[in-house]
């Protein structure tokens, strides 16, 4: 196990590989751990980083830390120690509103980032999220086979208050309206049967044209574990993107793959 003190309380991550540092951040069920087949797949080229959260996994449960502007510090000072200045960021449901709030106020940090399952809106949230148990999300949200048990597994060792204390604060949030002032190359993806995420309805040029959308079909609120390999097909193709290019070029076709130059 990695770890790193922070105002005098550990945080966790595990890293893998190396090359150009891509950072994975876990959403409101389970913690870093759901994340190992994606970083294995991106260490081959990339220096995959999975960072627990304040609240979450193995790092400190702080209670002072779980607003969301803490969450994103947490981030920064994680940053900092490993002397990163340049990042990729692939964020799932909390961790994808985080990638969001950072990319926004730090753009020249962040080259790209992709946010998986992120309400853009709090009408986007289905209610049980913030009234179940973490053990109880995890029984509702994740299917029933070994390529889920990591999530559910870490998913009870979450402090329900740092869930809770997310989800309120997004009631005051608009993350479209985010997404339409930034300008880093931000790939949005929702899974096409996930309960607890409404997939956003856009209308042509909701987005900024360093935006891409993309729905994952047959599959829930875990597209990287509803459909392994093809995540990580399109995590391959979306780290591939030469720096500040749009992930528009990328398509769902009967494979993730880049457009033919």
């Amino acid at each position: 196990m990695s770890a790193i003190i922070i105002e005098d309380r550990v945080v966790h991550y595990e890293v893998l590989g190396r090359g150009k540092p891509v950072i994975f951040l876990h959403g409101w069920v389970g913690s870093w751990r759901y994340w190992i087949p994606a970083m294995q797949a991106a260490s081959v080229s990339y220096r995959a980083y999975a960072l627990d959260l304040w609240g979450f996994g193995d790092t400190a449960k702080h209670p002072e830390k779980y607003s969301l502007e803490d969450q994103t510090a947490l981030l920064d000072r994680f940053l900092n120690e490993m002397g990163i200045a340049k990042v990729a960021l692939v964020g799932h449901g909390l961790g994808a509103v985080v990638a969001a709030l950072f990319a926004a106020k730090h753009p020249f940090v962040v080259d790209r980032y992709m946010a998986i399952g992120m309400p853009f809106r709090a009408t986007d949230l289905h209610e049980r999220l913030s009234s179940n148990s973490a053990a109880e999300l995890a029984t509702w949200l994740l299917a029933t086979n070994p390529g889920t048990e990591a999530a559910r597994s870490e998913a009870p060792k979450a402090d329900e208050a740092a869930i809770r204390t997310s989800l309120d604060e997004l009631t005051h949030m608009d993350l479209l309206d985010i997404s339409k002032q930034s300008r880093t190359a931000a790939l949005i993806v929702h899974g096409q049967n996930d309960p607890a995420i409404r997939i956003p309805i856009l209308e042509n040029g909701a987005l900024p044209g360093s935006t891409h959308h993309l729905v994952f079909e047959e599959v829930g609120h875990f597209p990287m574990l509803d459909q392994p390999s093809k995540f990580t097909r399109l995590l391959n193709d979306f780290l591939d993107l030469a720096s500040g290019e749009s992930p528009q070029q990328l398509q769902l076709k009967e494979e993730w793959k880049r457009r033919v130059r």
